[in-house]
């Protein structure tokens, strides 16, 4: 099995440094991953936070779009029940006909932060799971130029009207979605980083009912993690130190604290906190490049996959960026 690598841009904001600075690095980030033969690149969408800066990865898409040649780019994901699907639609069909063939639209139901911030993102929204169905249904008639049915007795078009499409991806960490993907015949991404539970099983039920579509005719899967690689094997025991804090830290409802290494290196935990820092390892893969190398044949292989998509975490830009360039190397 050839294993392909891509990049999940999740634009992390460092402590003593801003959101400016974190969106002009995407940039830096994005043009060395298409260099390095990384398949896609995709933005996530988080709101009301300090320590991410993006809300709109339709956004950063087109700007990297104009700055890289060959890469998918795509969200991961658009959190639907935050927006029009229609102005969803749109947006992506400006993005295919701008970049064609290189732009994925990755989707998930999740509000990407809190829901008084969901709700003001979306009044409307009652966070009915049936809804972001409806949603997935209407989409693909307005990328497929088809009426939408009980909507209006004239024909509601997503401009622009062009001869390419977007592909459609459902992101899933609890394995529900991993039906919706088969239903509809949409490719999966299962978050890993997520949540470490019930992978394999969510992507072994997609593949069982997978119903080929006009635009995927086989299934079409994924996995995210958190992943770091260094020859330093002293760096490496620093950013394992630093991911145990941050996802402990989120659990805690820390969710705006900026922190370095040095601020967390004297940590002291009881059983319980090593108890959900052991779990929460299972969501990230760190290592040497020997190491690496394993892990992640492992989880192509449990995961029945061929594609990992890596979120990387660093105190500095010039190590975040020397781990992508030693994980391409492993595969290329």
């Amino acid at each position: 099995m050839k294993m392909r690598l891509s990049v999940l841009d999740q634009t992390p904001i460092r402590k003593g440094s801003s959101a400016e600075e974190s969106l002009q690095e995407s940039i830096a980030l994005a043009k060395l991953a298409d260099k390095l033969g990384y398949t896609r690149y995709w933005l996530s969408e988080h709101h009301n936070s300090a320590t991410l800066a993006t809300g709109s990865p339709e956004i950063m898409i087109a700007r990297l779009g104009a700055e890289t040649k060959n890469i998918r780019l795509g969200s991961g994901g658009m959190m639907m029940p935050n927006h029009s699907t229609l102005r969803v639609a749109e947006n992506f069909r400006v993005l295919e006909a701008l970049y064609p063939n290189r732009i994925d639209l990755g989707m998930g139901r999740a509000p990407g932060g809190d829901r008084i911030t969901a709700h003001l993102l979306n009044p409307s929204n009652n966070f009915d799971p049936q809804n972001y169905i409806q949603q997935l249904r209407d989409l693909r008639a307005f990328l497929n130029d088809e009426p939408i049915e009980g909507v209006s007795e004239i024909k509601i078009n997503a401009i622009p009207m062009i001869s390419t499409s977007p592909d459609l991806w459902l992101l899933t960490s609890s394995g529900e979605s991993a039906l919706l993907a088969a239903y509809f015949g949409m490719a999966l991404s299962f978050a890993q980083f997520i949540n470490p539970q019930g992978g394999p099983q969510a992507i072994k039920a997609y593949k069982e009912k997978f119903v080929p579509s006009d635009e995927l005719k086989t299934p079409q899967t994924s996995v995210g993690i958190f992943g770091f690689c260094s020859e330093d094997e002293e760096k490496v025991k620093q950013v394992q130190a630093l991911m145990d804090y941050r996802l402990l830290s989120f659990e805690k409802g820390k969710f705006n604290e900026r922190f370095s290494y040095e601020d967390i290196k004297n940590e002291d935990y009881d059983a319980l906190e090593w108890n959900r820092i052991l779990y929460n390892r299972q969501r990230m893969a760190i290592g040497t490049p020997e190491e690496m190398k394993v892990k992640l044949e492992n989880i192509c292989r449990d995961f029945d996959t061929d594609e990992i998509m890596i979120s990387t975490f660093t105190d500095t830009a010039e190590d975040r960026f020397k781990s992508y360039e030693l994980l391409a190397g492993l595969i290329n």
